[in-house]
């Protein structure tokens, strides 16, 4: 299959084309996200190989359409970027990577628990500076500390597993409970109960029309005086304006974020000699208590390695007319 890939970095690149040769497909890479400006890039191909801030409303869909695309293969695990309704309505086939490496993720949450926790980013910048002080930088043990997971899909789960390795006490929300977790030791309550007890919360459910926002000001009401958030999984899962607040009333004591709810301006993006116009994010930068890392998370060898590699078997499948074993598809 043709395909145009957008939102192309060098190292996705790198990892398709290790991976190409044992595959029929012929990708065209566009460094351009896809929107309604740049969709015409893609006339002339059979698919369209996307990722997470790429536009596939349904204006953008209409016109993959008329252009004959048979399918948009998302080689990330969100789809919250596409109109699900109007693809089927076209019957433009969707298909993403569910799972490439949840232990990247996990680990990348944990990390910024752990810089949050200990200030080796202060450490370090002072160290560089000649300055040897440890004034302002005592931490906390996160042994024997009540950490809550909200979504125990592969990543939650993976993050569980570090958490107890910690020596902390993992409580966890969803919808559906982890038998394998709870034998080993991971305790499921309903969300106020958890919001109620949590030291440090980590975020890895997907967003939904009912995920949208699941931190705002009364959530954040119900935790604890000085809880970390941590936020892996999609940036419009918090509400930043509630979030800012209560880091300046210092209800909330940490925060990490490798998301951000307006990210889609931001980040993959070198904007070192601009002007940052985005307020909120300038506003979360100011405080020393919070840590910001641009959708990173998931950037491991491992990581694009699987990415890769699934996304060519969803474009196979698609070739051969297989059954797909990761499409995505509307339901009421």
């Amino acid at each position: 299959m043709k395909v145009a890939c957008f939102s192309t970095k060098s190292y996705d690149q790198k990892s398709f084309d290790l991976r190409l040769t044992k595959h029929g497909h012929h990708f065209t890479y566009f460094e351009a996200k896809l929107d309604k400006h740049t969709v015409n890039l893609a006339k002339g191909y059979d698919a369209v190989c996307a990722f997470v801030n790429d536009h596939l409303d349904a204006p953008v869909l209409k016109i993959l359409h008329e252009f004959g695309i048979q399918a948009v293969v998302l080689r990330c695990a969100g789809y919250n970027q596409v109109d699900l309704k109007t693809a089927k309505e076209l019957n433009l086939k969707i298909c993403r990577v569910p799972a490439y490496s949840p232990e990247a993720v996990a680990e990348h949450a944990f990390a910024m628990i752990l810089t949050l926790s200990r200030k080796t980013h202060k450490a370090y910048n002072r160290i560089r500076e000649n300055n040897y002080s440890l004034e302002g930088l005592v931490g906390f043990n996160l042994n024997g500390k009540v950490v809550s997971v909200i979504g125990t899909g592969a990543i939650g789960t993976a993050f569980c597993k570090i958490a107890l390795g910690f020596g902390c006490e993992v409580l966890a929300y969803d919808l559906i409970e982890n038998k394998e977790l709870k034998a080993i030791g991971v305790k499921y309550l309903n969300l106020d109960e958890l919001l109620s007890q949590s030291q440090i919360i980590s975020l890895h459910c997907p967003l939904t029309p009912g995920t949208k926002h699941l931190i705002n000001k009364k959530t954040i009401d119900q935790m604890p005086n000085g809880v970390m958030i941590i936020n892996t999984s999609r940036g419009a899962l918090i509400e930043t304006k509630s979030v800012i607040r209560a880091l300046k009333s210092k209800k909330i004591g940490y925060l990490g974020i490798d998301v951000y709810e307006q990210e889609e301006d931001l980040f993959f993006r070198n904007l070192s000699e601009e002007i940052l116009m985005d307020e909120q994010i300038a506003r979360l930068m100011t405080f020393p208590n919070v840590l910001i890392t641009g959708h990173q998370a998931f950037l491991t060898q491992e990581a694009l390695s699987q990415i890769a590699k699934t996304t060519l078997l969803n474009l196979d499948e698609l070739e051969q007319g297989s059954e797909l074993s990761n499409e995505v598809t509307y339901s009421e």
